[in-house]
């Protein structure tokens, strides 16, 4: 509690916690890292590719690059396959789904969908750190068709609307 008594939001809300997701390596991928937070702080646990030799990705192309697990999420819960930071700077290596979603109810292995931004070849080697995946709970909605939606400022401004 602070001086005047009232508790703070973080004391009364835990601001982070865990689960447990099942993981399972495949078949011939014993030698690659399971997923791994490199922080403390970290929000996405690294993936590492499972390519059987090294793969090449030309300028402006795309290529799908397998990470050799299959999880098990708890239902209520996705896995979002989010691309590095760093090889977005240095090489213009992203994602051309991004985020990737893997479903609750997916159980086959996860693959990165890889596009070469950049303007040279980037090879990818087997155990290299191609992706990250952030573990987040999914809210579902229920629709309610309507002929009426309220109105806002904004109202039907779309692409660049504000600037």
């Amino acid at each position: 509690m602070n001086k005047g008594g009232i508790a703070k939001m973080s004391e009364y809300y835990e601001l982070s916690f865990q689960i447990t997701v099942k993981i399972q390596k495949t078949s011939g991928n014993e030698d690659i890292p399971l997923p791994r937070y490199m922080t403390p702080g970290s929000s996405g646990m690294d993936l590492f590719a499972s390519v059987t030799e090294p793969f090449c990705i030309q300028p402006k192309e795309f290529g799908v690059v397998p990470v050799g697990i299959r999880i098990s999420l708890p239902d209520g819960y996705e896995a979002q396959i989010r691309p590095r930071s760093g090889l977005a700077a240095r090489y213009g290596i992203g994602l051309l789904n991004s985020p990737g979603t893997i479903d609750s109810d997916y159980r086959g292995e996860i693959k990165v969908v890889l596009l070469n931004f950049g303007s040279q070849p980037y090879t990818i080697r087997r155990g290299d750190r191609i992706a990250q995946m952030v573990i987040s709970r999914v809210i579902k909605a229920d629709l309610d068709e309507d002929d009426g939606l309220d109105a806002t400022q904004r109202g039907e401004g779309g692409f660049g609307h504000t600037g």
